[in-house]
């Protein structure tokens, strides 16, 4: 459905909202002391011709005026006492963040995923807005590509499909937008939030004290009037050990090594058939999606000799309720035992399937809200090597977002294809399905000393998922050395 501009101000308008990093996001801005653990993604879409360069230039002005943290910069406290800000950034220059190349002859589809693996790695300018986009064409038969580098403290994976979905037409021709102002710049520094915070302080110490007791107060009385709510606290603690305890199986020694190159490929499936591929098995379009990687990451080992049952998997799992603002970070991660080691691929699918609900259904799911304040106050190297221990154990992350079941248009270009290249902090292999007009899109990256033959690899997580979905489904795999 078509909307009016005025509609479309107002759902952009609360879209990233809060002017705070929560707690959550100043974890993932803090714990980049470390580089191994920078918290970047890359979507790539590819276009069926090159977009209008004057066009996209105005949509770009336009939508960093319309969708405010697209014009913010992170301030810090130098002292850590009040949360990171987001602030106008007064020396906003569009043409740092928006730029056009030419692919060099042949055109392939590998050279655009060797500009991604460089922009991807790339570190963000921390004293600008932690967003950048690269056009490049030259592709053969006439097609472009449109990069998007975006921090995750931005946002998450359904956050950028928001976002997406205010900024791209329905159709070729150009939209009717209304005029906006450019955002007033903002003097805020680093030590005026210190010394706000300072002045704040006795305050919030006092309130925090306060809290602090009735929180007590009120546990003791549901303790003595619910004697129901001891076993539920035993529950949750119990949860709680197990999210922070180790990973769920031992990690593949054929993954262990780590570095700061990335490598990226791409695999589509038609959406309907990995639909019904986990419908028949009794589970999802996810649990047949994750079944697909496992059978894929077995085939690695076994190419390399080596049998496992079991290895970690971890997924990020949607908080987000109706009640949520637009844009931010509303998940919280899970770690599952991938069966791996089993061959019958309905059973992988319910087992997987079984294995997934019940991390949705820890109690302590939403522990890092409740942790995250106290840890975001830590020294940042002492953040970074808690999160590197965990991260570092992943073997595979996956996420499946819903992306739009819309034709998309950028400048007059229609996108064929949208490929969203996750962030991923420490895990070996990062594999992201976005959805996008009846096609899964899925983006495979890999660090590149964890996996060096990552064409190999591809190939096997492309044969993982055709065992799960009709044999008889067209795909293309693109990847590059």
């Amino acid at each position: 459905m078509s909307r009016s501009s005025s509609e479309q101000a107002e759902i952009a308008a609360a879209w990233g909202g809060d002017r705070r990093l929560s707690p959550f996001e100043n974890l993932m801005w803090r714990s980049e002391v470390n580089p191994h653990l920078r918290s970047t993604g890359v979507v790539l879409e590819l276009l069926d011709s090159p977009p209008d360069k004057d066009r996209l230039i105005a949509a770009h002005e336009w939508g960093s005026r319309l969708l405010a943290p697209l014009r913010h910069r992170v301030v810090e406290d130098p002292l850590g006492l009040a949360s990171p800000r987001w602030v106008v950034d007064q020396d906003f220059d569009l043409s740092y963040h928006l730029r056009f190349v030419r692919l060099p002859d042949p055109g392939s589809i590998e050279q655009a995923l060797e500009l991604a693996q460089g922009l991807a790695m790339a570190p963000f300018d921390r004293a600008r807005p932690l967003w950048e986009a690269v056009v490049a064409d030259g592709l053969a038969d006439g097609r472009a590509v449109y990069l998007l580098k975006l921090h995750h403290s931005i946002t998450d994976g359904q956050g950028t499909v928001q976002m997406f979905d205010i900024l791209h037409g329905e159709t070729p021709g150009p939209g009717r937008a209304r005029e906006l102002p450019v955002p007033a710049p903002e003097r805020i520094s680093g030590t005026s939030l210190t010394a706000q915070a300072l002045v704040a302080a006795p305050q919030r110490v006092v309130g925090e004290a306060l809290k602090v007791g009735a929180r007590v107060a009120s546990t003791f009385e549901r303790l003595v009037t619910r004697p129901q709510r001891i076993v539920d606290g035993l529950r949750y603690a119990g949860s709680v050990g197990r999210m922070l305890g180790g990973p769920p199986a031992p990690s593949s020694v054929l993954l262990e090594q780590r570095s700061l190159g990335r490598r990226f490929g791409v695999i589509e499936i038609p959406l309907a058939e990995l639909r019904a591929a986990g419908k028949a098995a009794g589970g999802t379009l996810n649990d047949a999606f994750l079944a697909g990687l496992t059978g894929g990451m077995r085939r690695y080992h076994e190419h390399h000799g080596i049998e496992l049952d079991e290895l970690t998997l971890a997924l990020p799992i949607s908080l987000r309720t109706s009640d949520d603002p637009l844009g931010s970070n509303r998940f919280a991660g899970a770690r599952i035992a991938a069966p791996i080691g089993e061959l019958d691929q309905r059973k992988r699918i319910r087992l997987i399937g079984e294995r997934t609900r019940a991390a949705r259904e820890e109690p302590a799911l939403n522990f890092m809200d409740v942790l995250s304040p106290a840890l975001s106050r830590l020294p940042a190297s002492l953040v970074a090597t808690m999160t590197q221990r965990v991260t570092r154990s992943i073997d595979l992350q996956a996420s499946n977002i819903r992306g739009l079941d819309r034709r998309a248009y950028l400048a007059g270009a229609r996108v064929e294809r949208m490929y969203a290249f996750g962030a991923a902090p420490g895990p070996a292999v990062m594999a992201t399905l976005m959805s996008y007009h009846g096609t899964c899109c899925i983006a495979i990256n890999v660090n590149a000393a964890a996996v060096p033959d990552h064409e190999l690899f591809v190939r096997c997580m492309e044969e993982g998922l055709a065992e799960i979905t009709a044999p008889s489904a067209k795909r293309r795999v693109a990847s590059h050395a």
